[in-house]
């Protein structure tokens, strides 16, 4: 009895792994093929939260920017703005649904010779993450449906909602009534110089070879301020609110010994407030061209004058 169980048992999750073999290697055995949407190109022109909006909390801005084309049932042409034409990239099916290209997941929810719309998602070992990396849907229209249909341009369907107008004024009424708050602007703060004496440097922490791309240089500004003719040698790194109206809090200082952090921390904000406040005009982080706090990372380095 035991024995006949253990070889039913086994015959089933042999006929299963067939079962998903066949649905691998086979697009007829899955929900749906992309045969009937082949040589048709779509522009994403649309790229939201499951909560509709464009913006997360933290000021996280979902950009549409891609451009598809199913070559084959294997195979997804995707504009690479690096190269400056499309290309070809595998199209593996994984399971329920998803598929994978380009180094992303996506789970295709909608498909039709007018639009597709994908969830871009976060795989491990085959599960599908629940957390925020999953909470992006993707909604593409074909160039012929967005012109003769439509009757319009991808770049107007691809601006920002009167929706997420209305979301980044009700955060930014939120985070302006204390300066402990903050989220990040999708136009970061600028520091203009007043003075021949002073400079600034925006830091750049692009690196696509890891991942990293252009919206953290938004997410996590950095700037370098050097100042000549300081009273005396200084260089403090901090973390800083700057507020809405250009006003800089500083938080936190960097590279300092637990005891000291509190004195440093009103050095640090005395410099902000009598060199950098007096040599630069100080232009606060804005979304959507509206102002609103947010937060930096700010090396302010002084050199006093060398007496001969």
């Amino acid at each position: 009895m035991i024995k006949n169980t253990i070889y039913l048992i086994f015959s089933i999750l042999i006929l299963s792994a067939c079962n998903y073999g066949a649905k691998t290697s086979n697009p007829a055995l899955r929900d749906f093929t992309f045969e009937p949407v082949k040589g048709i190109r779509y522009i994403e022109v649309k790229r939201r939260f499951k909560d509709g909006y464009s913006f997360n909390r933290e000021g996280f801005m979902q950009k549409p920017s891609w451009i598809i084309e199913v070559v084959k049932e294997d195979t997804m042409a995707a504009w690479s703005p690096q190269k400056h034409r499309m290309q070809n990239f595998y199209l593996q099916y994984d399971h329920a649904n998803v598929y994978n290209f380009a180094a992303e997941y996506f789970k295709v929810k909608h498909i039709s010779k007018d639009s597709l719309v994908f969830q871009r998602i976060q795989v491990d070992g085959r599960v599908i993450a629940s957390d925020v990396r999953s909470d992006v849907n993707m909604t593409f229209y074909a160039q012929d449906y967005i012109k003769n249909k439509l009757k319009t341009k991808a770049e107007e369907l691809q601006k920002p909602t009167k929706a997420d107008t209305a979301f980044i004024e009700k955060r930014s009424a939120e985070v302006n009534a204390n300066s402990n708050r903050a989220f990040a602007a999708t136009s970061p703060v600028q520091f203009i110089p007043k003075s021949k004496i002073a400079r600034v440097e925006k830091i750049s922490t692009v690196d696509r070879a890891n991942n990293r791309t252009e919206a953290y240089d938004y997410m996590f500004p950095q700037y370098i301020i050097r100042i000549d003719r300081a009273y005396k040698d200084f260089a403090y790194q901090v973390s800083a609110i700057v507020d809405f109206q250009g006003g800089i809090h500083v938080k936190t200082v960097y590279n300092v010994l637990p005891e000291n952090a509190e004195a440093k921390k009103k050095v640090a904000q005395g410099i902000a407030d009598i060199y950098v406040r007096n040599l630069f005009d100080v232009a606060p982080g804005t979304t959507l061209q509206i102002p609103h706090n947010s937060q930096i990372t700010l090396t302010m380095i002084g050199k006093a004058n060398k007496k001969p």
